[in-house]
This record gives structure tokens, sequence and C-alpha cells, in this order.
């Protein structure tokens, strides 16, 4: 039987939490926040959806870890509550909330897939967010020999529990934005399928960003000289993987 919840990392990001909490009401899925050691206003506005909707669920770091460590502490206590498949789906307001619905009928469908958003940018992004996505997209064709995850940075996505569990559980990973291009590359090492959604990608009048340049671009570019390392040693067994595949 099929168990889906969704988690929303959240790191001082006050201005859209509640409009998308009473969003997600309209589906029959716990909600699991992780407060990522945000200020005294956001962490306010989680406690009090916790203790307004039955359904949500809070999990909180003392300290700020990492939108990865978020992630990863959301799957963990997913799987402590039985889950099968976790939808994550970002607070800074960016996606289009209207198609968790068929997120989730995509991945019912296609249940041992990785589900991922496939960004549909409209005029507001900036451009240099926009030409850095294309190197971090270089990097990980060429890690996983494949073009088939068209966007590794899209926050809206459906992971399949127990498969990402393994992979989380096999290598210790880059906590914070890294993961999400790492996980994905780590997941099409071990052969899963995926499926690419298009969606609407907007960037927010109170969007708030939390890139920091020279740390996340340092552990981006650490991220992906070792899941290079690791492509090279893999690399027969991902043309093999490949060559049955076509």
């Amino acid at each position: 039987m099929l168990k889906y919840c969704i988690v929303v990392p959240v790191y001082n990001h006050p201005h859209y939490l509640v409009e998308l909490v009473q969003y997600l009401q309209r589906f029959p899925y716990p909600v699991i926040l992780v407060n990522d050691g945000s200020n005294a206003e956001c962490t306010a506005i989680l406690h009090q959806l916790a203790q307004q909707y039955e359904q949500v669920e809070l999990v909180e770091h003392p300290v700020n870890l990492g939108k990865g460590q978020a992630v990863m502490s959301g799957l963990q206590h997913a799987s402590r509550l039985g889950m099968t498949h976790v939808l994550q789906l970002d607070a800074d307001g960016q996606h289009c909330w209207e198609d968790v619905a068929k997120f989730i009928e995509i991945s019912q469908q296609h249940p041992q897939a990785m589900v991922i958003g496939q960004p549909v940018f409209d005029a507001s992004i900036p451009k240099k967010r926009l030409y850095g996505r294309y190197v971090t997209h270089f990097w990980v064709w060429l890690n996983s020999l494949s073009f088939e995850i068209k966007d590794s940075m899209c926050g809206f996505r459906i992971y399949p529990l127990a498969k990402t569990l393994a992979v989380l559980e096999a290598v210790a990973f880059q906590p914070r934005m890294g993961f999400d291009s790492e996980i994905l590359v780590r997941l099409k090492w071990e052969n899963t399928p995926f499926v690419n959604v298009p969606t609407r990608v907007i960037y927010p009048e109170h969007g708030v960003s939390h890139f920091n340049v020279w740390r996340d671009n340092l552990g981006l570019s650490q991220t992906h000289a070792r899941l290079f390392g690791g492509m090279l040693l893999r690399f027969p067994k991902l043309i093999w993987h490949k060559f049955k595949a076509d």
C-alpha cells in the first residue's frame, strides 16, 4: 500500500508558510514541517501551525544545519511514520502548489520512480541564477552519464522512500545546497527510474534565498568533484546499465 506524506524544509521563510499549509489541508497526507534553526518569528509560526492542524508534525533543529540536512531529517521522520513516499515542497513560494495532485498521481503510476520537477521559469528568474543552473546540469549529466535528470535543483519532487533511505545510509551527504543534486545522481547510480514533470516556478516578491555565494559554491564544487570520482569508479557498471536500457 502506498502511503504519502509531504515534507517542507523551513529556514526563515515566514511569508508563505500559513498559506501553504492551509492549501495542503485539502490532501489526506501528513505534513512534516522541518524547522532548520529558524529565527523567533518563523519558529512561532511553525509552532502555531503544528498546534492548529492535526495532520501537521514539526521536526526541529536547534541550529541551522542546511537544507539538505532538513530534508534528510524529514525523510527519516516520514519513515518512522510508516510512509512509502515523500513529496518535498519548498517553503519560499516558488513552486506551483496546484501541481501537488499531478505529482502524486504520476508517482502512483510509477511508484518505483523518482518524480522530479522540471522548472518552467517566467521572467522573474534572475539571469545569474538561470545560467548557474546550467553549470550544475552539466555536472549532473556527466556524473550520472545520463540526460534523464532534467533539473537536479528543483525542490519540488517525490522520493520513493525505501530506496532513498538505503542510499542515505550508505554515504555521508553534503548537508546544504549540494544535497538536491547529489541524492539524484546517487539514486541514478542505483538504476532508479526518473519521471520529469514540467512545473511553473517563479521568484516571488517576498522570496528569500539563503544561498551563500562562497560557502555554497564551495560545497557544490566539492560535491560534484566527489561525484565525478564516484562516477569513474562505477563507469563500467553505469555503461552496462545504459547499454541494457537502450
